[in-house]
C-alpha cells in the first residue's frame, strides 16, 4: 500500500462501512431501476455521477479488503463524504419518495433502512 498508514486505511474502511448500508445485491438491483437513472448531476454522457459511483461501489463491496488499492480507498472516502453531506440536507416531511433519497441510494445509502 502506498501513502497513508494502516490506521488511515482502517478509518476509511470503517467510514465506508458506516455510510454504505446497502448490500451489493440491493444496490445493483436499485441501479437497474428507472428512478435511479433519473436523479443526480449528469456529466454530458447521460449517466449521473452518483449512478456511476454506485456501479463502482458494487465492485468495491465485492472486493476483498486486502485487494483494495489507493484509488479504491480514495473513492470510498468520496462516497463517505457525499453520504454525510447529503444526509445533512434531508428535506422536511416524508422523504421516502424523493430525489434526495434516490440520490443517496445511488451512492449506496438508503436513509429508510
Amino acid at each position: 500500500m502506498t501513502g497513508g498508514s494502516d490506521q488511515e486505511r482502517q478509518e476509511t474502511l470503517d467510514g465506508f462501512d458506516e455510510a454504505v448500508n446497502m448490500t451489493a445485491g440491493e444496490l445493483e438491483k436499485w441501479l437497474g431501476t428507472e428512478r435511479s437513472r433519473e436523479v443526480g448531476q449528469k456529466d454530458g454522457g447521460g449517466e449521473s455521477t452518483g449512478h456511476a459511483s454506485g456501479r463502482r461501489i458494487v465492485k468495491l463491496l465485492r472486493t476483498r479488503e486486502a485487494d483494495l488499492g489507493e484509488a479504491d480507498l480514495a473513492h470510498m472516502r468520496k462516497v463517505t463524504g457525499y453520504v454525510h453531506r447529503h444526509l445533512a440536507q434531508r428535506p422536511k416531511g416524508d422523504a421516502n419518495d424523493t430525489p434526495w433519497r434516490y440520490s443517496l441510494m445511488n451512492w449506496g445509502h438508503d436513509p429508510e433502512k
